[in-house]
């Protein structure tokens, strides 16, 4: 296999990844807020992005089980996956028509490291988006790939989760004004709406 087609796949599967992640949430709030106080940062962000490393390799590797035993799963697992990503870029662009911001708002006690911990465990393991965001869109994209290229896809979606999550806890400071203000969040949602509409309707067309 050429290392550029894959190198392409990782490319895809970053992008996607970024698209989903990059939203106003729960658990971005908690490890934007542990950022910027300083507290736990390294363990809530190994903690974020290794559960997504999980979460994303059992996807592929679930789904990818299902479509030798059941070659019908491919289509049933593309048109969900198509629908899911159409109806997330129509909300990122609701979103961008009326952004919000992400604060880091909470208590002013600090956390100790155990209660960071299992804080940040509930806010992902717990968070039913987390398993449609994960296991079942990025395992279905990866899966439309070629067999060679899912697991460059599936690189590329985990290195887009470690990458965003350590910017936005050990970037936190110089963060916090840039997702504060709305048109920050009118620019990024604009653009996942786009990147996800596009996906979301080549998926359908099996493109």
């Amino acid at each position: 296999m050429d290392i550029l087609v894959g190198f392409g796949a990782a490319t895809l599967g970053f992008g996607t990844g970024l698209a989903l992640i990059v939203a106003i949430g729960s658990q971005n709030a908690f490890v934007l807020r542990q950022g910027i106080r300083g507290e736990h940062v390294a363990a809530v962000v190994i903690v974020c992005s290794v559960s997504d490393a999980l979460l994303i390799a059992g996807g592929i590797a679930g789904l990818g089980v299902l479509i030798q035993t059941s070659p019908m799963v491919v289509d049933v697992a593309r048109y969900a996956g198509a629908a899911f990503l159409v109806t997330y870029g129509v909300l990122a662009a609701r979103r961008a028509i009326r952004p919000g911001v992400l604060t880091a708002s909470g208590s002013r006690k600090a956390l100790s490291a155990g209660a960071a911990l299992s804080t940040v465990l509930a806010l992902t393991w717990l968070n039913p988006h987390v398993y449609l965001d994960t296991v079942l869109l990025l395992g279905s994209v990866a899966n439309q790939q070629e067999q060679d290229l899912r697991w460059w896809f599936g690189a590329g979606a985990i290195a887009a989760s470690g990458a965003w999550f350590s910017a936005l806890g050990f970037g936190a400071r110089v963060l916090r004004p840039f997702f504060a203000r709305p048109s920050s969040w009118r620019f990024l949602d604009g653009l996942i709406a786009l990147v996800m509409l596009t996906l979301g309707l080549r998926l359908a067309a099996g493109l």
